[in-house]
């Protein structure tokens, strides 16, 4: 298991912007693809992006594609979701979690490899 901690959440105005981290504890982050997913309220978890263990390859949602990136520095253990243009369709909590790839797939494992989540709220 790895420990994970989300933060940089907030209140932003639509076209605003926001980064959240993510920053995991113990030696074996560099292992991991990482991801971002978030739930807005009364909807199901969606997959947001993610990114192979070394970042030389990510993926996106189609909904935030050319507005979100995704990044790590495994040197400080952190993977970073940085939001630009925010809608007010992004509102929600936001996850990391800790996966992997096969092929060109991003999975996320089960319990124990997610952070407690951080909230988005964009006004109108």
């Amino acid at each position: 298991q790895v420990q994970l901690v989300e933060s940089g959440g907030g209140l932003v105005q639509a076209g605003g912007s926001l980064r959240l981290s993510c920053a995991a504890s113990g030696r074996t982050f560099s292992r991991y693809a990482m991801g971002w997913f978030r739930q807005a309220p009364g909807k199901e978890r969606e997959f947001v992006a993610a990114i192979n263990w070394s970042g030389s390859s990510t993926n996106y949602a189609d909904s935030v594609k050319g507005r979100f990136t995704i990044s790590r520095d495994n040197a400080k253990n952190t993977v970073y979701l940085q939001m630009n243009d925010l809608k007010p369709e992004d509102t929600a909590v936001y996850y990391c979690a800790a996966g992997y790839y096969i092929g060109s797939g991003y999975y996320p494992r089960g319990d124990g490899y997610w952070g407690q989540g951080t909230r988005v709220t964009v006004s109108s």
